[in-house]
């Protein structure tokens, strides 16, 4: 399989289930990642409500630039082939002493996807540290089945709704993935993770994007929109999301708009709130 990950680099992650770090941009690209999210918060009172902070891709063009970055794609290729649909993608953000937490869970929990082949780019723009509360993974957790998962919906939890692992975890096991500005991890969708709050004294600021093959579809839910961002969609398993002309352009604002009110059908089925 073509791409920019050595054959040992892939072995590392079908055994572990989590690959870092690989530098994606530079540290003044990071910070200047940092500056454009700042005006997009500004949008919303300084922080993205929890349900719009999907998809952001769809509303501006320097997001949308960041999930075809072609550093994160050649490695994304060397996982799951050269087809690649970006399905979704949000802000991890962890402001100093604010108490954002992320309970134990699985990615794949609440997502109504046929295929397991999911890989996610966590991007850093501000270093990501244990005293920051970066990404803890038990590695090699990616081979199991789904597991149970119960609803919190706590205060602080960054997840949709505060979901979290319903089986033993052994902690003992986890691993810290510390990243610098511009530099990335991949995860498997169904390894067990989670991360601590941010103990230090700057933001912690991270950007998740999911990565599917264009075989796997929505089985769940409504029909729901994606991003081909590489190669060619034989399947058409989703409607295709555009590439906006300029920030917050309307006809852009209208498509995102929609394609959560789509997105949430699947996200929430079954919550109870």
């Amino acid at each position: 399989m073509a791409g920019s990950l050595s054959a040992e680099q892939a072995a590392a992650y079908e055994r572990d289930g989590i690959l870092f770090p690989i530098r994606v941009m530079s540290e003044a690209d990071a910070a200047e990642a940092v500056r454009q999210l700042e005006v997009m918060e500004a949008r919303w009172d300084g922080r993205i409500p929890k349900r719009r902070n999907q998809k952001l891709h769809m509303l501006t063009p320097w997001l949308n630039d960041i999930v075809r970055n072609t550093a994160v794609l050649d490695a994304v290729e060397s996982l799951i082939g050269p087809d690649i649909i970006c399905w979704n993608g949000g802000f991890f953000t962890k402001n100093a002493g604010d108490g954002a937490f992320i309970s134990w869970h699985q990615d794949s929990t609440y997502w109504g996807l046929s295929h397991p082949d999911v890989v996610t780019a966590w991007i850093a723009f501000t270093p990501s540290t244990p005293e920051s509360g970066c990404m803890q993974v038990i590695p090699g957790t990616q081979t199991a089945d789904q597991v149970a998962h119960k609803d919190t919906f706590a205060p602080g939890n960054l997840l949709s709704r505060g979901q979290e692992i319903a089986v033993e975890v052994d902690r003992s096991q986890a691993v810290d993935v510390v990243l610098r500005p511009g530099e990335m991890s991949l995860h498997h969708v169904r390894i067990f993770h989670g991360s601590e709050a941010n103990r230090s004294a700057e933001r912690r600021i991270g950007y998740a994007i999911r990565y599917i093959p264009t075989y796997v579809k929505q089985v769940s839910g409504p029909r729901t929109s994606a991003f081909l961002v590489r190669g060619v969609d034989r399947y058409g398993h989703f409607d295709n999301e555009p590439v906006p002309a300029a920030d917050y352009a309307p006809e852009a604002v209208a498509a995102y708009d929609e394609a959560l009110d789509r997105l949430d059908k699947v996200l929430y089925a079954g919550a109870d709130r």
